[in-house]
């Protein structure tokens, strides 16, 4: 296919999607890695999409469509380096000897990924985070109980009658940021980030600077209660004003995947 057939069929793409990402475009397309990487800057370049860390995004999408999430096998491949970038920081927190609390999504499953082999105990809810601990960790790991809820990928109970364990700290990701807190858009995700930030001393965000833009529409946890944060260098001064001014301490990684591009 050549570029100009290949660039409508992926804007036409973005009508349905909304958001697509590198390796879906080049899986879709037919194309290298690179090659997907070139359409969406010329796509972006023209005004037809927005260049976003991980892929491209559709202009001007309603806020509604926006804020949804993504399968956690598809969120997991975008921004991947800005992630990892993230999730060792956070590593670097955690004090060996201590009981931590890894929330669902794909930040905190990169977490948990620096953090499998270390002298902690670690509960989840995540159950993709819970088969990577059991199969490749040696941390000590409790895993949540309840059904399974495929997306958003985690056991829960909603008629359960509280928790019996207390942590160090919760490692926590979200959908969106803004001034009003954390924001989610499932309402199994909103009541366990509530729970669990009750069960530790010292609540952990971990977000890449795109979430900042996201506006979905539930507040899962008030920047009040909101102890420290970890970004890359995306994150805007306009942000950075906002969580000075809650007093959220945060701190700012490089975004590798910016590098070379």
């Amino acid at each position: 296919m050549s570029d100009l057939p290949r660039h409508q069929a992926i804007v036409e793409l973005l009508e349905e999607k909304t958001f697509v990402s590198v390796n879906e475009l080049a899986s879709v397309m037919g194309v290298s890695s690179a090659t997907a990487r070139r359409d969406i800057e010329k796509l972006s370049d023209a005004g037809l999409g927005q260049k976003v860390h991980g892929g491209i995004a559709a202009n001007a999408v309603p806020m509604q469509r926006r804020a949804v999430n993504l399968p956690f096998i598809e969120n997991r491949d975008i921004a991947v380096e800005n992630k990892r970038a993230i999730a060792q920081a956070a590593a670097s927190l955690v004090r060996d000897g201590s009981s931590i609390i890894i929330h669902a999504g794909s930040t905190c499953f990169h977490f948990g990924t620096q953090i499998a082999s270390r002298n902690i105990r670690v509960f989840t809810n995540s159950t993709p985070l819970a088969g990577y601990l059991s199969e490749n960790g040696t941390c000590q790991l409790t895993v949540g109980g309840g059904d399974v809820h495929r997306e958003p990928g985690i056991l829960y109970d909603p008629a359960g009658k509280g928790y019996d364990f207390f942590a160090d700290q919760f490692f926590v990701g979200a959908l969106g940021i803004s001034s009003q807190g954390l924001l989610e858009s499932h309402p199994l995700l909103v009541r366990l980030c509530d729970d669990m930030s009750r069960q530790a001393n010292e609540t952990i965000v971990l977000v890449d600077s795109r979430k900042f833009a996201e506006r979905p529409p539930t507040v899962a946890l008030p920047l009040t209660r909101v102890h420290r944060l970890i970004t890359d260098d995306g994150l805007t001064d306009a942000d950075a004003k906002v969580l000075e001014d809650h007093g959220v301490d945060y701190v700012v990684v490089e975004a590798r995947e910016s590098k070379g591009k």
